[in-house]
């Protein structure tokens, strides 16, 4: 795709408006995770480098918007942005008071407090465009929505442009959504059908195999016959979970389902684990992860694959002993010479757990994002970059 980029554009002496994603998690008035505020820093580093002045735009949690709540303050962005940049980043509540010479940044507060924003109100984005002589969007993380930071602010810029992270993610996709190398495989886990039952049915069209995992294999395994017990599943939308089994057949696509389960009686820490048959289950329990045969069976179908990208785990991760079937995985892929993007919140947080992300190919930024680009839609950031192109 057609997109001017940061690393073509001469910033020497010039005001870059940057639209960061550093919505990072909070509790307590602390960070508890600053892997997105680190991801911006190669884009910061090298515009203060070249010679430009920084305004840094980004948004944190639902607050009301046009209305300042000091939860929702960037104020402990600023403060963790200032120690790993290295140099002192104020916070400045009113786009009138912005005012940055070349070498410094600074962080405007959340953009979802001014009026406006989520509206996509083309008078905000014509604010944020003349903040600077340059807009860049580098937040990829919020590139599907059409906000006035997103979209409006990139069409009415004098100068619009990708930031570096924007355009790894965009490189990274294009590897598998383009012209990836083949066999092409795809792990969809999750809770629900219905909230991906768009990205399957797209996938179909492109991978060679297509894994579902979690919530989402229930549903499928119950399209099958079989009995999923107290399992999470949607049983309105078997039909359609047959109908998809129907597609991958009819195009000679592998959707291989499991063929053993672990379950328990509920979803807590020290359950009693039982590995069973997928024909097995009892109408008590309830399906939490993969078992030992089915982690071969996928693993076997990976070892073939040249690219895989993975969205969702394929278990309940996060409480063990429920873990050990997306673990396992992990690893698989972690090790193949296969080129792996990881996208999603829960599949991204799985492989940094066990220490294995900078062994994939690319770790996405972006969950719904990366999940719009997989269902083959036109991310509104991207096609307003495309536009000014």
């Amino acid at each position: 795709m057609a997109i001017k980029e940061l690393k073509d554009v001469d910033v020497k002496g010039k005001i870059l408006v940057v639209r960061q994603d550093l919505n990072v998690p909070m509790k307590q008035g602390v960070i508890s995770n600053d892997k997105r505020i680190r991801a911006a820093l190669p884009t910061l580093r090298d515009a203060l480098a070249r010679g430009a002045g920084v305004i840094v735009l980004s948004h944190l949690g639902r607050p009301t918007e046009g209305q300042y709540a000091e939860e929702f303050s960037l104020k402990p962005v600023a403060a963790r942005l200032s120690e790993l940049l290295g140099q002192n980043v104020p916070l400045v509540k009113e786009i009138e008071q912005v005012k940055v010479a070349p070498g410094q940044c600074v962080l405007l507060e959340n953009v979802r407090f001014l009026k406006g924003e989520k509206k996509n109100d083309p008078d905000l984005a014509s604010a944020f465009a003349a903040m600077g002589d340059v807009y860049v969007m580098d937040a990829f993380g919020a590139a599907h929505r059409a906000h006035a930071s997103t979209e409006g602010a990139i069409r009415r810029a004098s100068v619009a442009c990708a930031g570096p992270l924007m355009a790894a993610e965009l490189a990274a996709f294009a590897k598998v959504l383009d012209k990836p190398a083949r066999p092409l495989a795809a792990i969809i886990g999750g809770a629900k059908v219905s909230t991906k039952l768009t990205l399957l049915e797209n996938l179909l069209s492109k991978v060679d195999c297509l894994i579902v995992g979690g919530g989402i294999a229930n549903t499928f395994l119950a399209a099958a016959g079989f009995n999923v017990g107290t399992s999470l599943c949607e049983p309105e939308l078997i039909d359609e979970a047959k109908k998809i089994m129907a597609k991958a057949k009819s195009l000679d696509k592998e959707m291989p389902l499991p063929v053993d389960v672990t379950t328990a009686v509920e979803l807590a820490p020290g359950q009693k684990a039982v590995t069973r048959d997928v024909s097995s289950v009892p109408a008590d329990e309830m399906i939490l992860d993969i078992g030992p045969k089915t982690v071969n069976l996928y693993e076997t179908l990976l070892a073939k694959a040249a690219t895989v990208v993975w969205n969702g785990p394929v278990g309940a991760f996060e409480t063990e002993p429920f873990g050990a079937g997306t673990k396992a995985l992990a690893r698989t892929l972690a090790d193949s010479d296969a080129f792996v993007v990881v996208g999603g919140g829960d599949s991204v947080a799985a492989v940094e757990g066990y220490g294995l992300a900078d062994k994939m190919g690319y770790i996405s930024t972006g969950g719904g994002a990366s999940l719009e680009l997989l269902e083959g839609k036109l991310l509104p950031s991207v096609a307003a970059l495309q536009d000014r192109a």
